[in-house]
């Protein structure tokens, strides 16, 4: 699976943070519905600097089946959801056939 990040910044983690979830723009897991700052590429301890794809296309894990095209908001544990409340974070580039699936999403600036 690939990716094609166009920018790649540095974060600290405050909390413990998976890679491939979204995170928020303070250095913790994203919260469900809510802003992000991008997709983690790594694992992260909290206190370690981790790099945070925030524009072009990221890896990330979903928490359910999400269908080809469908717009993405953060659910439970920073993993993407089809929006239903939330703010659009991103578009699924591929379908998830459901949690635990890894997709390529086009990342949205919110």
């Amino acid at each position: 699976m690939q990716s094609f990040p166009i920018l790649t910044l540095p974060r600290k983690a405050l909390a413990v943070i998976t890679a491939e979830r979204f995170v928020s723009p303070t250095g913790a897991v994203a919260t469900a519905a809510g802003n992000t700052a991008g997709v983690a590429r790594s694992n992260a301890a909290v206190g370690e600097t981790f790099p945070v794809d925030v524009l072009g296309t990221a890896i990330v894990v979903a928490a359910a089946a999400i269908a080809d095209g469908a717009e993405i908001e953060v659910g439970a544990a920073g993993q993407a959801v089809t929006k239903s409340a939330g703010k659009v974070v991103a578009r699924a580039l591929q379908a998830a056939a459901g949690a635990g699936s890894r997709i390529e999403v086009l990342l949205i600036p919110n």
